[in-house]
């Protein structure tokens, strides 16, 4: 079986070695320490080869709803509607102290393109220190440079500066200039995880595509795919691309003002879609 410190976070749950699917099979869930609670969910669905489902969310409220209905892991980002930037220290803590489930925090000082300044850079460092003293299991980031290329040197440090927590590489990826290229330099990077909507504008539209991705990655970095996933199409995408963890945010079946019960009943249907796939 995979490290599954590709799936999660933290540093407790990284001085943990895991062995073989057989022998994981004999160690037994139950058996894990009070302090690893929060990563059960997702080392469950990975043992029994579930996908694993990240949602991501904006608000305390939605992340526990999202966990509620299933949620393996939850993406944890300020305003959404620019796509995401980096949530504020109070809401990392608030949210780390009513979920037990792993949360990722997402690092992008502001909206727009993903070519970053000088202070910009400096800014990301210290929000990744920011998300780890707040507990976060994980940081999400992207970073190009002008010429439409993923800004490799920088990320690579970056992913140093996190470490030991894992890294996924966001859709900035999806906006490189050859994104075959950014594959490979995405895995270069020492990214735990790439991000994608297959350089479309929902992951959907890009089956063939994301699913190239998957195979050419080979393991080396798990390709995750985002934008446009429900529970009307979650388990067809990881089917045919063979992805094991897609991505959601559920804005297309699921307004911003909708309540938090409206969003938990979606989460927990698209848990339900990829788990009979």
């Amino acid at each position: 079986m995979e490290n599954l410190e590709r799936f999660s976070g933290g540093e407790d749950y990284h001085k943990r070695e895991v062995r073989d699917a057989e022998t994981e099979k004999e160690i037994g869930l139950g058996k894990l320490e009070d302090g690893d609670e929060k990563f059960k969910r997702e080392i469950e669905s990975e043992m029994s080869g579930r996908v694993v489902v990240e949602i991501s969310v904006e608000r305390v409220e939605r992340a526990m709803a999202a966990e509620r209905g299933g949620a393996s892991r939850i993406e944890l980002c300020g305003s959404l509607d620019v796509g995401g930037v980096t949530p504020s220290v109070e809401l990392m803590r608030e949210t780390r102290a009513c979920v037990w489930a792993p949360i990722f925090a997402m690092v992008r000082p502001r909206g727009g393109d993903f070519v970053y300044s000088a202070a910009e850079f400096e800014e990301m460092k210290s929000s990744i220190e920011a998300a780890r003293a707040a507990g976060m299991d994980g940081v999400v980031l992207g970073l190009l440079r002008l010429d439409g290329k993923v800004d490799a040197a920088r990320t690579k440090e970056l992913v140093r500066a996190a470490a030991p927590l894992p890294v996924t590489f966001h859709r900035a990826f999806d906006e490189s200039a050859d994104l075959f290229a950014a594959l490979e330099d995405v895995v270069a990077t020492g990214a735990s995880r790439l991000l994608t909507s297959g350089g479309e504008a929902t992951a959907p539209k890009a089956v063939a595509r994301i699913a190239e991705f998957v195979r050419r990655a080979r393991g080396q970095v798990v390709v995750m795919p985002g934008s446009g996933i429900t529970a009307a199409n979650a388990a067809e995408m990881a089917a045919a691309t063979g992805a094991k963890e897609i991505h959601a945010g559920l804005s297309s079946v699921v307004a911003g003002d909708a309540g938090e019960e409206e969003f938990e009943v979606e989460v927990r249907r698209l848990v339900a879609a990829v788990g009979e796939s």
